[in-house]
């Protein structure tokens, strides 16, 4: 466990972490996660973009949000998917091949 989060918890009187609730189990061990992390993998910016997306797509099917704050968000939209775009493209042009090549020898 990392020292600010054992320190946060001292201050508020939790010896352990099986004292939380569910809830905030889920948030102290996101804490951490983020805490012993030295650097963001491949991995991580992707489900960074996909969530942005999925915040922009749940955002335009809001009918309460005006269409001018929604236009707003196209390029956000663009550029997270061409994001995951770029990420996902070696392994888009394999699979291509691969299909390509399998055709080739049947």
């Amino acid at each position: 466990m990392h020292n600010i989060l054992t320190k946060l918890l001292q201050k508020r009187g939790i010896e352990s972490v099986n004292e939380l609730d569910k809830d905030e189990k889920q948030d102290f061990e996101s804490w951490q996660a983020v805490l012993n992390k030295d650097e963001l993998t491949v991995e991580d910016i992707k489900k960074f973009c996909q969530g942005q997306v999925d915040v922009v797509s749940n955002k335009w099917a809001d009918h309460n949000i005006d269409n001018d704050k929604k236009a707003q968000l196209i390029p956000y939209f663009v550029c997270y998917t061409t994001l995951l775009k770029a990420i996902n493209s070696p392994k888009l042009a394999r699979d291509s091949l691969e299909k390509n090549l399998n055709q080739l020898i049947q």
